[in-house]
């Protein structure tokens, strides 16, 4: 992860290299997603569950190809129902059904292309589509002893939408784990990924 990291960081580097012609914009989002834990293997009864976002994005577009990168930094809760209950080594611990809920800050870092060569109708509607990988800071977590759970996680995020009247932007994403989010403390090799469909709303200043 650390080297993902650091490419990461590079590939930011040089995409702000022509910085100075591109157009900045920032402002406010909220979201709505359903995440699903995804373990190794399957032991007991794993439900989706619903979370949600917020916080600011950002997107620098480059004049005349229609393509940038889009940023931000959120607030970001994901979990699952776990059934526990279901096998004796947690059920004789008096765990039954659990929600297990994840804290996060997300700091995502996308290529975006965003199709604005429509003789005008883009200042109605401009579709967007997007992609790369999203890095999440784990900041808590619900308490659930039976598991322990990774400073951070890593997600490749493919997501298409559109911009509305220059200013809103609605889009639909997937998030798919790359990295383990938490792991059973009395089991071996019992850990999970976390996958979550996302739906946001944004409005650039």
């Amino acid at each position: 992860m650390r080297k993902t990291i650091l490419a990461s960081i590079a590939v930011l580097a040089i995409l702000l290299a022509p910085a100075a012609s591109a157009q900045f914009r920032y402002g406010p989002m909220a979201g709505f997603s359903i995440t699903n834990m995804k373990f190794k293997q399957e032991l007991m009864s794993v439900d989706k569950t619903p979370g949600f976002s917020a916080g600011v994005v950002a997107e620098m577009m480059f004049p005349g190809i229609g393509f940038g990168i889009d940023l931000g930094l959120y607030y970001d809760m994901r979990g699952a129902k776990l059934g526990l209950g279901e096998k004796e080594i947690w059920a004789s611990q008096k765990y039954g059904t659990e929600r297990m809920t994840l804290h996060y800050i997300a700091l995502p870092l996308h290529l975006r292309f965003k199709y604005t060569n429509l003789n005008g109708f883009e200042d109605i509607i401009a579709p967007i589509v997007y992609a790369g990988p999203t890095f999440g800071i784990h900041v808590a977590n619900s308490d659930i002893k039976a598991f322990q759970y990774s400073g951070g996680d890593l997600g490749l995020e493919f997501g298409i939408g559109a911009e509305v009247l220059r200013h809103w932007q609605i889009t639909g994403s997937y998030t798919m784990g790359m990295t383990y989010v938490t792991k059973a403390k009395v089991l071996t090799n019992f850990s999970a990924r976390s996958n979550s469909w996302n739906v946001r709303l944004a409005y650039l200043f």
